[in-house]
């Protein structure tokens, strides 16, 4: 093993001890030292670095500056104790800060996904169980993926239906109570999951087909696929999905949908939007007002309220 991967296992060691869990990171970096070891280079420098960014094509530029970020953290450790280290400038790669339209989707395109999820090919079967209960999860609760996917089986109370969401983005733990209808889908699962891997390899609620947790990049590989079957997506070559709805997308439509439920119903928005904020683990309220902004519909019917309210207007 070279000094770099050396290097690298301690680093990676070092900020799980911290009580970070670093996999996407360590899979990553793990590439870009073999990067490194490649160009016969035995230290880090910013033009290295930069090339391997960019790298993968027909990506966001916001792919391209969170690898070179990861990069950054990594060499701004390496660098107290190989000098040789440069650790690339700050916004070298700065991400435009424009945030994508969410597409909401319609209760078609959410069947469809279902179904799709449904025939995914697998040895056990325990692959396509996953995929549509993630799906149906993310549905009926707006969780972030990455929280969906972190849920561990101890987070998740199937007597009384709630699920405990630990340390997840910005440090924030919260307890998420799902409806009965969604209690007994998880019951369903985790009860075809354990009849099909009775000895799993992961504390998991979520399994892969292999026994093990279902990671991120294969999560939003499959939806991307998926998305490509029923339309949503173009396939661009044989190994790209295009550009298109997320998994990300399932949170944002479940907080639209909330939104104007409540705007239909005349509830008194201003008052109810913390009690979302709360619910989704937004840090500030502003976070849950961008969907206002975000969607038309949405926009329009807080406009309306807001005329309504005028003098002279309805009451």
């Amino acid at each position: 093993m070279s000094a770099l991967h050396d290097a690298l296992a301690q680093y990676v060691a070092l900020r799980r001890a911290l009580g970070t869990k670093l996999e996407e990171s360590a899979r990553t970096l793990e590439h870009f030292v073999e990067f490194l070891e490649h160009q016969g280079s035995e230290f880090i420098t910013s033009e290295l670095a930069l090339r391997w960014a960019m790298e993968p094509q027909g990506v966001q530029r916001a792919t391209w500056a969170r690898r070179l970020g990861m990069v950054r953290r990594f060499a701004a450790w390496l660098i107290t104790i190989d000098g040789r280290t440069v650790v690339p400038p700050h916004r070298l790669l700065a991400p435009r800060r424009i945030r994508n339209k969410p597409h909401i989707f319609t209760e078609q395109e959410i069947s469809q996904l279902m179904a799709e999820a449904a025939r995914l090919g697998s040895r056990t079967g325990l692959r396509a169980l996953t995929y549509t209960t993630l799906i149906g999860l993310l549905t009926a609760t707006g969780l972030r993926p990455g929280e969906a996917l972190a849920l561990d089986r101890s987070d998740v109370d199937l007597e009384n239906g709630i699920l405990s969401i630990r340390q997840t983005k910005f440090g924030k733990s919260r307890f998420v109570p799902v409806s009965d209808s969604t209690r007994v889908a998880l019951q369903e699962y985790a009860n075809q999951r354990d009849s099909l891997r009775p000895s799993s390899r992961t504390n998991a609620f979520l399994v892969s087909e292999c026994g093990d947790r279902v990671h991120g990049c294969a999560a939003r590989r499959t939806f991307a696929k998926l998305s490509c079957t029923i339309g949503l997506r173009t396939a661009v070559g044989s190994h790209r999905c295009g550009r298109g709805p997320r998994l990300q997308d399932f949170r944002h439509c479940f907080a639209t949908r909330r939104l104007i439920e409540w705007y239909r119903a005349g509830v008194d928005v201003a008052r109810e939007m913390s009690k979302l904020t709360t619910y989704l683990g937004h840090v500030e309220v502003a976070h849950t007002y961008w969907y206002l902004e975000a969607v038309p519909e949405l926009l329009q019917l807080a406009t309306d309220r807001l005329d309504a309210r005028e003098p002279g207007g309805e009451k």
